[in-house]
């Protein structure tokens, strides 16, 4: 087993909702990938996140305006990582928005072009590990949450395959959020 998936905390690998779940949602209201990793996060159900999308079932993308206003909503505590100059890094524990590379992302394009091939993930990573774990809603036939090997090196090439055919291959993080952990004795938030 690996010894990071081992000294993780089990409650905040709990995902609340389903492969079945997240697939009904996404057929009624476009469930994805903003709302999937908000809901990993904040350990909530898939109906405690929807109230909280503000106009996300009208456009069906989630901008990082959006999700600092769902953050709010939710009551949750967060801040945003800054730049450094490597770039942005992951967070110990909350949301990364990755950004897929490809014709978009070249020199001139407006900014609003390159948002449509953007990916929010989940972020956790156990105190002593040498990388994250990330939870991709992509990845729940397996519980969501993966290591970051595993997701770079199997799920971001399938992911950039079949859902951005024209990206380049590369991507980087735009948004590192650090969010405080949800409360072990919330169970049935």
């Amino acid at each position: 087993m690996n010894p990071e998936v081992t000294a993780a905390d089990p409650a905040l690998l709990t995902v609340k909702f389903t492969q079945e779940e997240s697939h009904d949602a996404f057929d009624a209201w476009g469930f994805n990938c903003g709302p999937s990793a908000i809901a990993a996060v904040a350990g909530l159900t898939i109906d405690k996140v929807r109230p909280q999308m503000g106009n996300f079932e009208s456009k069906h993308y989630t901008n990082p305006t959006l999700m600092w206003s769902i953050l709010k909503r939710l009551g949750l505590r967060w801040r945003l990582r800054p730049r450094t100059p490597s770039g942005v890094q992951w967070p110990s524990f909350g949301l990364a928005r990755v950004q897929w590379e490809g014709p978009w992302t070249a020199p001139g394009v407006p900014i609003p072009a390159r948002y449509r091939h953007t990916h929010w993930v989940g972020v956790y990573q156990p105190q002593g590990a040498t990388s994250p774990l990330i939870f991709d809603v992509n990845a729940m036939s397996v519980g969501g949450w993966i290591s970051l090997p595993l997701w770079k090196d199997d799920l971001v090439p399938w992911l950039l395959k079949n859902c951005e055919p024209k990206a380049s291959g590369n991507w980087h993080l735009t948004h590192s959020v650090e969010v405080e952990p949800p409360s072990h004795k919330e169970n049935d938030r």
